[in-house]
């Protein structure tokens, strides 16, 4: 139970970081990057998220430890034998060390994360007009259209457009082609109310401060005497 409890701490770091390595790989968002730091010895331009891998390799590496234990558990003869003991001197002593080195090394990370919100916002608009064709079949069932003839009509002018920008390496027009089609005429005057992103959010904003209030600051409270550290000094 103790290990597999620590390797919890394994499997969110590592979603934490895969999820960081592709943003960053989109550009999106970047772990800390020192001035002098080099991204890679091979090509100059590469910032690569190298606490980031580290977090993911040591994570697998935690993750495998429970399993261990529960090789050792299962190969015990009657009550007990032995042959636990070298193991578990290994592996429960490993498993604190790679956590604390997680911890610590994702703490560096978050402390210095940079955003690109033009980069975000480029990219959103890129995939919105796609994302929309949900909102504006149920903007057209609501004025009366037959929801399978209007699924069929954006279905095919979403495939047009996505050729478009597959193979002709043009630009996502979506929105332009239903705009053109009159049979879409009931909601072209809404149509960009409908492509505003907030729309696509749901409730994201009220859960986080919800989770932030109700869960998250109780249990920092809680272990607020222990938490006084400030973020490692990492150089990569």
């Amino acid at each position: 139970m103790i290990l597999n409890t620590v390797a919890g701490i394994g499997t969110s770091v590592n979603k934490f970081c895969t999820d960081l390595r592709l943003l960053a790989s989109l550009k999106e968002l970047e772990e800390p990057f020192e001035k002098s730091q080099i991204g890679s010895s091979a090509m100059p331009y590469k910032r690569n998220p190298m606490r980031s891998e580290r977090c993911c390799s040591l994570a697998r590496h935690l993750l495998s430890l429970p399993l261990s234990a529960a090789h050792t558990h299962a190969n015990q003869w009657f009550e007990r034998t032995l042959d636990d003991s070298a193991n578990r001197r290994v592996v429960i002593a490993e498993a604190f060390l790679t956590a604390d080195i997680l911890l610590n090394t994702t703490l560096n990370i978050v402390s210095g994360m940079v955003v690109y919100p033009c980069v975000i916002a480029k990219r959103i608009a890129e995939e919105l007009p796609f994302m929309a064709t949900e909102n504006i079949l149920m903007a057209m069932v609501k004025s009366g259209a037959d929801r399978q003839k209007c699924h069929e009509r954006l279905r095919v002018l979403a495939q047009e457009a996505g050729k478009n920008v597959k193979e002709e390496g043009g630009v996502n027009d979506m929105i332009e082609r239903v705009s053109r089609d009159e049979y879409f005429a009931p909601v072209k005057e809404s149509i960009r109310d409908i492509l505003d992103p907030s729309k696509f959010i749901g409730r994201c904003p009220e859960q986080v401060d919800k989770f932030v209030e109700e869960e998250l600051r109780p249990a920092l409270e809680k272990y607020r005497e222990h938490l006084k550290i400030e973020a490692p000094n990492l150089n990569v």
